[in-house]
């Protein structure tokens, strides 16, 4: 019996031992990239002015709210409008957004499956068109770029860059989980766009606001697959030929944040699939390829392998407090030592300050945070339901946005 203690307590403590540096790792990879984006510089411009003929494609599927006045939008672009066209992949869209779309200026695809996923919709979209393009831009329903956006695109493709990512930020702050889906998103921005780009590495795609080289977006986008998530197999693949992905921080395109808890949940549950399923099909390859000097591809996976950030603050946030309150509240003797657990927090709170814009600096904010027990908890129980979130196209619809 005493042997059997003695294998049950070292069980346990390995687990606790391997839990304790996992979150370690994770809190320092999150810290090491906060601190460098704060050395984030501007590229220099390069006296190239070319114009280049760009394919702005957006994405439709039931978004009759949103669609005709963002296809508008995107027609007031300061760039020589015939050196660019804005097209609609209308798929699913009612009758009569159909005929407002069709008395714009741009081009309207008509698409139509059984399954509808966005990597679908490209590929029929490239398929049908025949105006040959330099560049593709790619934006949600919902995206509204500023007015010098295909200008700055422009400027960066001068500069040799063959994918861009630019700066996708807020629309709207009218909600609590829009304010946290804005601040997380920034949080984002900062670490995995602009912290890698300032340390040389290759920066996050988003799933809008991206610029390709045409021909090698469409040859890239055959092979694409995916239900959900399907800017993270351009990563990969990008990743596979080091092709670096450059990011643009002044270069703003608008997003709706979701309003609601439910929203969120369904919009989460996507990208938690999404997450799952990239490292089990890449965790192998990305230990090649760091054999091979591809530091591009490893960090794309060991970027599968750190949990959500929400999930991240949150999971370590409890595990502090239990461990403190057993070691100081109690007194209870536990292996791992609840002063590793409170280093963690530590490093993470540092990572998240340091990450977050000053203009989330705020009340707003604070009031906002209230919600965030709520969304930490929503999103672990999606940990245990993530069965067919990828086998079918998990849409988040969008809407008129109220004050």
């Amino acid at each position: 019996m005493e042997t059997l203690n003695q294998i049950v307590n070292y069980i346990i403590q390995s687990l606790e031992v391997a839990l304790v540096i996992y979150f370690a790792i994770s809190c320092l990879y999150v810290l090491v990239f906060a601190v460098a984006g704060h050395f984030y510089k501007k590229r220099k411009q390069v006296a190239n002015d070319k114009l280049n003929k760009i394919a702005v494609f957006i994405p439709a599927y039931k978004e009759d709210a949103v669609i005709v006045d963002v296809a508008k939008k995107a027609l007031f672009q300061q760039y020589p409008p015939s050196f660019f066209d804005v097209i609609v992949i209308a798929d699913s869209l009612k009758n009569e957004t159909l005929n407002n779309l069709k008395e714009l200026p741009l081009k309207v695809v008509e698409v139509s499956f059984e399954n509808s996923t966005k990597a679908k919709a490209l590929n029929a979209a490239m398929f049908s068109l025949t105006k040959p393009y330099n560049y593709a831009i790619i934006l949600d329903a919902d995206n509204i770029m500023e007015s010098h956006f295909l200008t700055k695109m422009n400027t960066a493709f001068n500069k040799g860059y063959q994918v861009v990512q630019a700066h996708r930020k807020a629309k709207n702050l009218n909600t609590s989980f829009a304010i946290l889906d804005a601040a997380s998103e920034e949080i984002n921005n900062h670490i995995y766009r602009r912290g890698h780009s300032a340390l040389g590495l290759s920066s996050g795609l988003i799933g809008s606001g991206m610029g390709f080289e045409y021909n090698l977006f469409k040859s890239i986008m055959k092979t694409v697959t995916a239900v959900g998530g399907f800017d993270k197999e351009l990563e990969f693949e990008l990743a596979k030929q080091n092709i670096t992905i450059e990011y643009l921080q002044d270069t703003v395109v608008l997003d709706e944040k979701v309003q609601k808890s439910s929203d969120f949940s369904k919009q989460r549950r996507r990208w938690l699939a999404t997450q799952f399923i990239y490292l089990k099909r890449n965790y192998k390859l990305g230990f090649k390829a760091l054999l091979k000097g591809n530091i591009n591809f490893f960090d794309k996976v060991f970027q599968m392998v750190v949990p959500p950030r929400i999930l991240l603050l949150g999971i370590t946030t409890i595990t502090t407090l239990i461990y403190c309150v057993l070691d100081f509240g109690f007194g209870i003797t536990i292996f791992v030592s609840s002063q590793f657990w409170l280093i963690n927090f530590g490093l993470l709170v540092v990572a998240f300050v340091l990450a977050l814009p000053k203009s989330f600096y705020n009340s707003a904010t604070v009031k906002a945070m209230v919600s965030m027990p709520s969304a930490f908890f929503r999103m672990f129980r999606l940990l245990f339901n993530l069965k067919g979130a990828n086998t079918k196209f998990i849409h988040t619809s969008h809407g008129v946005i109220k004050s």
